[in-house]
């Protein structure tokens, strides 16, 4: 799976406005993909998590599947 696709199918699984949920994607000069989330005001809260347990979470889960892909990915959270 693409991890722009991956990351926005699993912040919408977390959050009560799914709707809300989008994911821009731009690449670096080196290459890196840089995916930004951004979810409804309500809903950083449960993107983050306590201690911010569930943003690594998922920047594990998608740095992973790209890895596969022999790409690198950095998952921002924006406002």
């Amino acid at each position: 799976m693409d991890p722009r696709e991956l990351l926005q199918t699993l912040a919408r699984r977390l959050v009560d406005a799914p709707e809300r949920v989008s994911v821009e994607e731009f690449e670096e000069d080196d290459g890196t993909l840089v995916l930004e989330l951004a979810v409804a005001e309500d809903d950083y809260g449960k993107v983050i998590g306590r201690g911010g347990r569930t943003a690594h979470a998922l920047r594990t889960v998608v740095k992973a599947s790209a890895a596969q892909e022999n790409r690198r990915v950095v998952v921002d959270i924006v406002d």
